[in-house]
């Protein structure tokens, strides 16, 4: 008599690993999502930090990228949003960073946003003064999504990001969530 498989048996272990799989594929999106992020967030807190020594040296927010000590390696020029704060920017094929300075010294700060993939839209930034709003930190790292590519609120920063509670503040293009 030969020994082998039956078909049940093989339904029964490809039921299995279907089973594994959707449960494994989420968080497995979720590692490369943040895995992505890795490159800009460093990009993003190592040109802050050249903004906030431009101005201690200076008297004033740097007015375009090139006034920093720090050049980012990104090469194009596609904004993550459109602002009239937005005072320079710098991108590559999945990521634009932008520093902002409001003519009025209301907003100046650091965004860096995904161009490109499933979580168009998503970002972070780091304000040096946002007097607009009192529930924005200042000098800390925030999540954004782009409401107009983000549709559905918390979908890259609560989902992807890890990020809890409302949004600190909503309205303008950004929606904006505590960093975990």
């Amino acid at each position: 008599m030969k020994k082998g498989f039956t078909l049940i048996e093989l339904l029964v272990v490809v039921l299995i690993i279907g089973i594994l799989a959707a449960v494994a594929l989420p968080q497995y999106t979720k590692a490369v999502e943040k895995s992505k992020s890795a490159e800009a967030l460093v990009t993003l807190k190592s040109v802050y930090q050249a903004a906030q020594e431009f101005q201690m040296a200076n008297g004033n927010w740097p007015s375009s990228l090139g006034d920093l000590s720090v050049t980012p390696s990104w090469t194009g020029t596609t904004k993550w949003y459109t602002h009239s704060d937005v005072a320079g920017v710098a991108s590559n094929e999945n990521w634009s960073l932008q520093i902002n300075h409001a003519t009025d010294e209301t907003r100046l700060g650091v965004t860096v946003g995904r161009l490109s993939g499933k979580y168009e839209g998503g970002g972070f930034a780091i304000w040096h003064k946002y007097s607009t709003n009192s529930n924005m930190p200042i000098n800390t790292i925030v999540c954004a999504e782009k409401m107009a590519t983000i549709t559905t609120p918390g979908e890259w920063c609560q989902k992807i990001m890890q990020c809890k509670g409302n949004p600190l503040v909503t309205g303008g293009t950004l929606r904006y969530y505590k960093m975990p």
